[in-house]
């Protein structure tokens, strides 16, 4: 049945209604066709009326002490100081922190009625003063997970007190974006805490309040959820704390739970070794990332008869400063015959030095078999075989003769170099890391054929009348590698490996050697695979780092009176006593000998050396080592002709051999 409509033109009187016949049946048929409809619309506006009262109730009651959560990224809108002097390779001017005035206000604290409210206080973790900072670091890229960004952090006031120098000091280098983080329940405001510290305006430091009002087990929760936000926002590249007894430990057990999880590294510095560690203010975010990446081990080859070399060495290892990491495994090669005085020492030689018994012990001593002297094959294989890097990148290994002996600062000196010239910003840009061979710890006295004396050249822009004092005293790169006391890079061990494996391959399948193969150019008061590391030099064009003379004297110093010749040479330099070149190590410090008051030099404001001693430029070594090169290939590779791709360098040494693979 059609419904009938609700309008006037509906309503309006028919003709037919006029009619008697059919009154009663046409009245009945309306009141079906409206009363209907109206139930409906009845039950529907009792259903909205229900519906909209239970949504009102709902409202009215929710809680109004819970934030909201902002899911958004952060909107920064920092203001630059354009008179701010850039360096070469700064991240930028430090920005101005403004907090977004649009942002949302965060959600005040539980309004304290008493000072023990505070200490017991276990609701939600709430960081008020976190937000306008945070919203005020976009410049610093810290939405990207490789930034310039370096947190320092900490809970405990006197911790903050020996970390704020150093923070400062790195911000005022313009290298990294840096920033401080208070975390703990101090009430004390950033203003007040700059201002005990006596930090100037001029202190390029970002500063975060994370202080929260909590339990003393929520602090440490809290700890653990700061670093989470600091993570999303900003991205920090390395983690600087104080974990000494000034430190609370609360922190401490929240940091260390989280930065792994987070993967941001953390560098530890303690009271005693913030003025020993102050050359991290100088590194960026780049080498700081990699800060527990990198591993050295050390290596030690004892010729016979050696005891009082190598213990003297050994003790000196023993007093030495690791505290910019973790303690290098040893390895010590014994010849066949070990001498009494050796064998009673290393029944109580520990290393780690102080090991407890719940520290592993990081030495490994090898004893050869043969009685028979080594020949210059045996011993540089010998060599070679001492050491694999586990990671080509990130695993090196320090070579030292009995005869050095090192200073306590050596090892920080290797972590800084390595870091600037391996892993920086500036050394991936220029590839650094591809010319190095290794960081030498000495100073050479004469050159590797044993007889000329080595002059160290002088800083660039001063000439020889201006003396060889410490004005003119300048860290130098030099082609010719040294083997008393030489930091190699993974990367170049492997390669030095290969090509011994393949020189030693053609010479047991050819009856005749050219003499391009056999001719020594480095003197046998050297070991044998020292050879072998000059040909690799020249044939790349890689260069060893030696330090200036003032930094060489905080180092290590070379005893000529300890001098043993190496073993495979033994017999033939029996009646040779070369010359001392002994020196004192000062006792001045290692920052403090380095140019420009802690500054690493970059490559190219150091002087350059062929391996003769002659001095060069970037092209004209690269020059030689093509010539070099083609030499090599024609006279011991058996190359005849290559395509391009056939020449690009390999660490396989490939490119230099022309034989078929097996």
């Amino acid at each position: 049945m059609r419904a009938v409509p609700f309008g006037k033109e509906g309503l309006e009187k028919k003709d037919d209604d006029l009619k008697p016949a059919k009154k009663s049946s046409i009245r009945s048929q309306w009141t079906v066709a409206t009363t209907a409809p109206k139930r409906k619309l009845f039950r529907r506006l009792a259903l909205l009326f229900a519906l909209g009262a239970f949504v009102y109730l709902f409202i009215s009651n929710l809680p109004t002490d819970v934030p909201i959560r902002d899911r958004r990224r952060p909107v920064y809108r920092p203001e630059l100081d354009p008179d701010r002097a850039r360096a070469p390779g700064a991240p930028g001017p430090m920005p101005k922190l403004k907090p977004d005035p649009n942002a949302p206000p965060p959600a005040p604290p539980p309004p304290p009625d008493a000072a023990s409210s505070l200490a017991a206080y276990s609701g939600p973790l709430r960081f008020p003063k976190l937000v306008g900072s945070l919203e005020a670091i976009s410049s610093t890229g810290g939405a990207s997970p490789v930034n310039k960004n370096v947190l320092f952090a900490a809970a405990s006031l006197k911790s903050a007190a020996l970390l704020l120098p150093l923070a400062c000091d790195m911000g005022n280098e313009l290298r990294n974006y840096v920033h401080f983080a208070l975390f703990g329940g101090s009430e004390i405001t950033l203003d007040d805490l700059r201002s005990i510290n006596g930090l100037s305006a001029s202190c390029q430091v970002i500063f975060h309040d994370f202080a929260t009002t909590s339990t003393t087990e929520r602090l440490r929760q809290s700890s653990t959820n700061g670093l989470h936000h600091i993570h999303n926002y900003m991205h920090p590249q390395a983690l600087v704390v104080d974990t000494s007894e000034l430190e609370e430990d609360f922190f401490l057990a929240g940091i260390r739970k989280q930065a792994p999880v987070s993967g941001i590294p953390m560098i530890e510095i303690a009271e005693d070794t913030r003025s020993r560690l102050a050359w991290i203010t100088k590194l960026d975010s780049s080498s700081l990332a990699v800060w527990n990446k990198i591993s050295v081990d050390i290596l030690i080859h004892a010729p016979p008869a050696a005891s009082g070399s190598l213990i003297h060495l050994l003790k000196s290892l023993s007093a030495a400063d690791f505290s910019a990491g973790s303690t290098p495994h040893l390895t010590i090669e014994l010849p066949h015959d070990v001498d009494r005085a050796t064998t009673e020492f290393l029944k109580t030689f520990q290393w780690p030095p102080g090991r407890s018994p719940s520290q592993p012990r990081q030495l490994s001593l090898r004893h050869r078999i043969p009685r028979s002297r080594l020949t210059e094959d045996e011993g540089s294989v010998r060599f070679l075989e001492s050491f694999w890097p586990s990671s080509p990148k990130y695993s090196h290994v320090l070579v030292l003769s009995p005869q050095a002996e090192l200073s306590s600062q050596f090892f920080h000196y290797l972590k800084f170099t390595a870091l600037q010239y391996l892993y920086s910003g500036a050394a991936i840009t220029q590839e650094w890391d591809s010319r190095l061979l290794g960081i030498s710890l000495e100073l050479p006295s004469t050159h590797l054929g044993g007889s000329k004396a080595l002059t160290p050249p002088q800083k660039k822009g001063t000439t020889k009348s201006s003396g060889s004092g410490p004005g003119g005293s300048t860290p130098f790169l030099w082609e010719a590698p040294s083997s008393n006391a030489i930091l190699f890079s993974g990367q170049k061990w492997m390669e030095l490996h290969a090509l011994v494996t393949n020189l030693l391959d053609i010479q047991q399948k050819s009856q005749s050697l050219p003499s391009f193969f056999t001719d020594k150019l480095v003197s046998k008061r050297y070991p044998s695979w020292l050879e072998h590391a000059l040909k690799l030099s020249r044939a790349r064009g890689y260069w060893t780092l030696y330090p200036s003379a003032p930094t060489a004297k905080n180092l290590a110093t070379i005893h000529g009176e300890l001098y043993r010749a190496p073993e495979e040479y033994e017999r033939e330099l029996m009646k040779e006593s070369p010359g001392s070149t002994e020196f004192p190590v000062s006792g001045g410090t290692l920052f403090e000998s380095l140019p420009g008051g802690g500054r690493l030099l970059p490559f190219d404001e150091m002087p350059l050396l062929l391996w003769d001693g002659t001095a060069t430029t970037l092209l004209d070594l690269d020059d030689m080592a093509m010539d070099y090169t083609k030499e090599f290939r024609r006279a011991v590779g058996g190359c005849q002709s290559l395509a391009p791709d056939d020449l690009a360098p390999r660490s396989s040494m490939k490119d230099l051999f022309c034989m078929k693979e097996d």
